[in-house]
């Protein structure tokens, strides 16, 4: 991911992305033999690394930041670093590139089930109509990768990208008030897993999210299931 943010996606290949993660080029090869079986597998596990870190972000939030502006704040601290920006240099190059659109097609859909399934375990109180909150949901997702764009062009100098955040933050605390906030901690696996622990103190930082170490020490993504060792 960090290739695809600092060469884009032409710059980015297998030879580099194993030189930047300190292993042969043999031994990327064997786990991922293409460039975008890499990019695949490399996608799935940034998507569940930030979902964690976006949750555990949510659940050290004070009590009164704890509902729907905090949960909208911290997604905008999500769509502004550095895995989005990666997110956004494949879904430029996916417009011309036949092999790539479908992976980034499915990665929006995934991405939208993610959003979901978070927004359901973050505020399961809320009494929204179920065929409503896929689409409201879709909406913000567009909204939020526009206003990436924009971001990364201007770093919103003017502050026009902070004003349409108040706004929607406003408008989402009328649909979400706060009796249909989250429950502190949403890491709970269901009645029987006992006592909730109590939330971790270190706020992760969403905008960088960094890569997961192997057993082997490398930077490349686990293995997929499957896959010869």
């Amino acid at each position: 991911m960090e290739c695809l943010v600092d060469l884009g996606w032409s710059g980015t290949s297998t030879t580099e992305v194993a030189r930047r993660a300190g292993v042969s080029r043999g031994a990327q090869q064997h786990h991922y033999p293409t460039k975008m079986v890499l990019v695949a597998a490399s996608l799935e596990h940034l998507l569940e690394r930030q979902r964690l870190a976006y949750e555990t972000a949510f659940a050290v939030l004070p009590p009164q930041r704890r509902n729907v502006e905090g949960a909208l704040d911290l997604l905008w601290e999500v769509f502004r670093g550095r895995p989005a920006k990666a997110l956004l240099e494949l879904a430029v190059a996916a417009r011309t590139d036949d092999e790539l659109r479908p992976l980034c097609r499915d990665l929006n859909e995934r991405i939208l089930e993610v959003i979901l399934e978070t927004f359901e375990r973050l505020f399961p109180s809320n009494t929204l109509p179920d065929d409503y909150v896929p689409t409201m949901l879709r909406g913000v997702f567009a909204m939020f990768v526009g206003l990436s764009v924009q971001h990364a062009l201007d770093d919103d100098a003017a502050g026009h990208q902070k004003a349409v955040l108040d706004q929607v933050k406003s408008v989402a605390r009328l649909i979400i008030p706060e009796q249909g906030a989250a429950s502190p901690v949403p890491f709970s696996s269901g009645a029987d897993a006992g006592p909730d622990p109590a939330p971790p103190t270190d706020r992760p930082d969403l905008t960088d999210v960094p890569p997961a170490r192997t057993g082997s020490g490398t930077d490349l993504p686990p293995t997929p299931e499957g896959a010869q060792p």
